[in-house]
């Protein structure tokens, strides 16, 4: 098996395990409260992110560093073409007006022309501010507005009509320039007359301590905060986790590292993964969708050897197999497969940890039967040549990670927040260790506060909330930043996330409760779609359940029922029921009896950003949700009432 073969020879690199070093420290009980990692890349000094494409023109100027869409087809583009590109729209920048320490606004999709507009913001010696293209027009109000930005690019015309729109009562709104107008070839064009000296001027008065991005969070909890990240931030996110995981991906494939950009570059993780790819020279590719349909053909075309996602993506990966086999009448055999592969991951997880003897001979059989059945076919949906994968933005469900595992994939969860440049901490190449989030990213440090809140420190923690002091000190101490995230550390210094402190449920009962462990291994399961576990100040903990729409399409045909059935009847119909009952029972397998949720309902609608339940990193607004479906809980709990 490719997985074992990997994990078997960069054990004995020891060179590269001795990469991974950290140093715990311990209470009066003996419990780990804090975990430092050394940094693997020295502080920036001098250069910054912005000098990236031009160090990389100069060292290597015909190495391929992406691959962007054209014709159809994707075209190779050089550091050196890359770096000119760059260049050129920077000059257009500065000829529009960009001053050093503006702010240039990008409301787009994930796109080549995103990167481009990227570095050359930084370039001209400005500050980039991102925006999600499915941001509503108060959203985009309050981010212009908020920041200052003078400029604006957006990628489409219904972009610009609510860039438009929002701005339109703002004694200065801003120049606005559109992708889909040839954006990039108009400010060419205008830069025309700008020197390469002034650029280079430009992008040389650049420190670490420069502002580089003022990257607002995706308010879950209000109004989003623009969180002010610097060049010395993105340089100690990108540097240190290329350091860290680079040369372990390339020693154990043997390959070339190549991944597929689909994540939002609005989204912090998009953005650094950007970085750091660019940073090593590591060829991408970009999709402007997550959405399974969307995103599959693409993988397939690019065939990466790792990507960067969220559970949603695994899940649906997932899914998506079952749904298949199930078509063919082979739903069962698919259940098999998912049962061995757990258990095969799990005994292979144990002999490289030392715990344990590995597979045997009837479970190792049983996994080369459904390796030819269905664990390819999984590596054929990312691609063919995938071997790794890391997940962030929520806990991917373990056992899900271990059946990846089985189909030759290892999936590493990390951590982090807009706050942190990202990842703050990251399960290691050679530690694999599903269902934690690994440990500090190298020059991080993790603590663990006495109610539990996981704090960071280090290089990559922010400086400020723009224009909001009150927020910076509220979570800033002595350069501790306070996550508001729960969690805790084993013995070995690896992270465990188990909920957000401002969702904790404590039931009339008097029982804390975590919705955030009950609610991500509900979703793991079809036809879940989203998923609020509800219960504060009520007598036992419950949820409500959206269906995916995807899962009940395909159960209506498996079953051959109307694919035009009124999601009313579905929610109704005692089968589907059956369906999330399982799932349930999934999620409650995960907590004691008192935590368990012990009923549930099935509400018509969904959860998405179009109704404001939905962040665009897909997170649920806890809030609006509980208003939103204050009706259903309360018949929740009407039989008791």
């Amino acid at each position: 098996m490719g997985v074992r073969r990997d994990l078997k020879r960069a054990r004995r690199r020891t060179d590269l395990a001795a990469r991974t070093r950290i140093e715990t420290f311990r209470d009066e009980y003996g419990v780990v409260r804090e975990v430092r990692a050394p940094p693997l890349a020295p502080r920036a000094e001098d250069a910054t992110t912005a000098d990236i494409p031009f160090t990389n023109a100069l060292q290597a100027p015909d190495a391929v560093v992406l691959r962007r869409e054209r014709d159809g087809g994707r075209q190779s583009v050089t550091a050196a073409a890359f770096a000119g590109e760059v260049a050129s729209v920077a000059k257009g920048l500065i000829a529009a007006g960009v001053e050093p320490g503006d702010r240039v606004a990008v409301m787009s999709r994930t796109r080549y022309e995103w990167t481009v507009l990227d570095f050359a913001v930084w370039a001209a010696g400005g500050q980039s501010v991102p925006i999600y293209a499915t941001s509503s027009a108060e959203q985009v109000e309050w981010i212009v507005r908020d920041s200052g930005a003078r400029h604006v690019v957006t990628e489409t015309a219904e972009n610009t009509a609510t860039v438009t729109t929002a701005t339109a009562g703002h004694p200065h709104p801003p120049r606005i320039w559109e992708l889909d107008a040839a954006a990039l070839d108009d400010l060419t064009a205008l830069g025309r007359e700008v020197t390469d000296e002034e650029v280079t001027k430009r992008r040389t008065a650049l420190t670490p301590d420069t502002i580089a991005t003022v990257c607002y969070t995706s308010g879950t909890t209000g109004r989003p905060k623009g969180c002010v990240l610097t060049h010395g931030n993105l340089h100690a996110e990108a540097a240190n986790t290329v350091e860290l995981l680079h040369p372990v991906f390339e020693a154990v494939t043997g390959r070339t590292a190549s991944t597929l950009l689909f994540l939002p570059l609005a989204h912090i993780l998009g953005r650094t993964l950007q970085i750091a790819c660019l940073m090593a020279r590591i060829e991408i590719g970009h999709c402007p969708s997550i959405k399974p349909d969307e995103l599959r053909p693409a993988l397939r075309a690019f065939r990466p050897t790792f990507l960067v996602g969220v559970p949603y993506l695994f899940e649906k990966i997932h899914d998506t197999g079952r749904a298949t086999a199930e078509r063919i009448g082979r739903g069962a055999s698919f259940d098999r497969a998912h049962r061995v592969g757990v258990r095969f991951g799990e005994a292979c997880l144990d002999k490289f940890l030392g715990r344990g003897r590995g597979p045997g001979p009837g479970l190792y059989a049983a996994w080369a039967l459904y390796d030819l059945l269905v664990y390819r076919r999984i590596r054929k949906e990312l691609g063919g040549r995938t071997r790794y994968a890391i997940s962030g933005g929520s806990p991917l469900d373990r056992d899900l990670n271990l059946f990846f595992h089985a189909a030759g994939i290892i999936v590493y969860e990390g951590y982090g927040l807009t706050e942190t440049t990202a990842a703050a901490t990251i399960v290691p190449p050679l530690g694999p260790r599903p269902g934690t989030v690994g440990l500090p990213v190298p020059g991080t440090a993790v603590r663990i506060a006495q109610d539990g809140e996981v704090l960071v420190e280090g290089g990559i923690v922010f400086g400020a909330y723009w224009n909001n002091p009150a927020a910076t000190d509220a979570v800033l101490t002595d350069g501790w930043f306070a996550t508001g995230d729960l969690g805790s550390l084993d013995d070995d210094g690896y992270l465990t996330i188990t909920g957000r402190k401002k969702d904790i449920i404590v039931t009339s009962g008097g029982k804390n409760v975590s919705p955030a462990v009950l609610e991500d291994r509900l979703r793991s399961r079809p036809p879940v779609g989203q998923c609020l576990v509800v219960g504060d100040n009520r007598p036992f903990v419950a949820a409500l359940v959206a269906l995916d729409a995807e899962a009940v399409a395909h159960w209506l045909a498996v079953r051959r029922l109307p694919a035009d059935t009124p999601m009313s009847e579905v929610v109704r119909d005692p089968r589907i029921r059956a369906e999330v009952q399982k799932a349930v029972d999934h999620a409650n397998q995960a907590v004691s009896r008192a935590e368990s949720i012990r009923a549930f309902t099935l509400v018509e609608g969904d959860f998405t950003e179009e109704n404001g339940l939905l962040t665009p990193s897909l997170k649920v607004k806890r809030h609006a949700a509980l208003a939103a479906y204050a009706r259903e809980i309360e018949a929740l709990y009407a039989p008791l009432s």
